[in-house]
This record gives C-alpha cells, structure tokens and sequence, in this order.
C-alpha cells in the first residue's frame, strides 16, 4: 500500500541458519536488498516472553546467545545493531499507559539476530525488540499488532519471527528430511487462511483440530509473532512467500512479506 513500509514474518527455524549458506538464507538476502530501506526495525521475536509486554530501550543492543551445544562458529558471530530509545519511547504510548514497559537490560536474542544478520548484515539500522505477553490470548496478541499500525507510516520495519509450524519434540536429526504429513497438512492450513486474509480462522489456529494443534504448537511462542504481522495487514494487501519449505521434518520455514 502506497506510503506504508512492508512488515515480514520469517520461520527463523535452526540457530544454525546464522552461519550457513542455504536456500532460506539466500532468501533472506535477497529479501533485504529488495526492501525499502527503514528508519528502524522492530522485531517480535519467539524467544522473549515477559509478564507484561516490554520493550527494549537501550542505546545498543547487545547480542544475546541464548542456546547451548551450537558450534562454536556460531558464537563467533558479532551482531550488534544501535537501539532506538525515541522509537521505543514512542511505542509505549501506543497503547494504554503501562501497557507497554521499557526495558533498558534486554538485548537481542537469536530470533531476531539471526534473522538480521542476512537481512541487514552492517548491523547499522536501529533496531528494537517487542516482547510476547504471557498474560495474553492469541486475541490480545493480535489488538497489540494493530496498535503499532503507525509505525509502518513512519517508515520502521516491522518483523515477525517464529515458526507457523514448530515441534521440537519431533525433530529429525537431518535439516532437509522431507515434512511429515501432519506437518504438511498444517501449514498448508495456515496459509489457506492467510491466502484467504481470514484473521478469525488464524487466530484459531486455521481451524485445525485440537491434536493437530498441539502437534504444531505444543508450545505457542513461536506461532503468536504470525499474529502481529498480519494485524498489520491492511484489507486486500498483497501477500508474498518469499520462502516456503521445512526444516527437520517438523519446522515450517514458511516466511513471508506483506505489502511491495
């Protein structure tokens, strides 16, 4: 839509997708050069979750490696972007006061810096990080993605990073294992209701039976940064994939930008 910067989701999938040279992570490159560029990222990530919805507002952003048993290649790698405290200050009076709480402490976890990394690999763009509410309904998460509406006018980059489909439980050991068909079935679900803009059948999980559901998201961290994405999402606004396919038989690498 004219004069709205484009919002992205990214299935981030594997921490190891940082260092290596794949069809995803040239997706990702591709992606960032064919973007308008921002003013400011702001990143809702899968792996920061608070009581409360925080927002990071520090001057830098320090790196955050928050896994265990990667190689050591991956902690080599340095990605450290400015912050933006008058963005962050800005977003928290979107919402209700103290609705919205600045935090000066948080970095930037592998989620987001992963992702960046291919996307913007000066690490030269202020970037900040919203956290998901634990307090909140899949209903709560989406009003919250409405309210930062503005900023697409304002020329800040909005992504979203996760995973539509995501069970670690039933993981295969090889990264390009074909999907497992319960797997399958549930992305094509959740991209029928994104291709069909249908936010009421999203938020249900593209109306998926229960076992299904918990097979997908045992867990819902990595579902509810979708939520935010497309509340963003003004009426009738192109969609694209940028990337689609699976990692590990159990992880959906569906990504996606919306607007041109």
């Amino acid at each position: 839509m004219p004069g709205l910067m484009p919002v992205v989701f990214v299935g981030h999938g594997s921490p190891m997708n940082a260092v290596q040279q794949n069809e995803f992570t040239e997706s990702l490159k591709k992606l960032g050069r064919r973007l308008p560029e921002p003013k400011a990222v702001l990143v809702i990530s899968a792996h920061w979750e608070t009581e409360g919805t925080r927002v990071t507002d520090g001057a830098e952003l320090k790196q955050i490696y928050d896994f265990s048993g990667f190689p050591a290649s991956l902690s080599r790698l340095k990605y450290s972007p400015p912050g933006a405290p008058a963005l962050a200050e800005r977003i928290t009076h979107l919402g209700n006061s103290g609705q919205i709480i600045p935090d000066r402490n948080r970095g930037l976890d592998h989620g987001a810096w992963t992702v960046l990394h291919h996307l913007y690999s000066d690490a030269d763009i202020p970037t900040i990080q919203l956290s998901l509410d634990t307090r909140l309904t899949e209903e709560g998460h989406f009003s919250l993605g409405r309210l930062l509406l503005p900023l697409r006018k304002e020329g800040v980059l909005i992504l979203g990073s996760g995973n539509m489909v995501h069970n670690l439980n039933d993981i295969a050991m090889d990264q390009y294992v074909q999907p497992y068909d319960w797997a399958h079935f549930c992305d094509e679900a959740l991209k029928n209701s994104l291709d069909c803009q249908d936010d009421d059948r999203l938020l249900k999980y593209g109306d998926l039976d229960r076992s299904l559901i918990r097979r997908m998201a045992p867990t819902t961290e990595h579902f509810l940064p979708l939520l935010y994405i497309t509340a963003l999402r003004a009426k009738l606004e192109p969609l694209t994939y940028f990337h689609q396919g699976f990692q590990h038989g159990s992880i959906s690498m569906r990504s996606f930008v919306v607007g041109n």
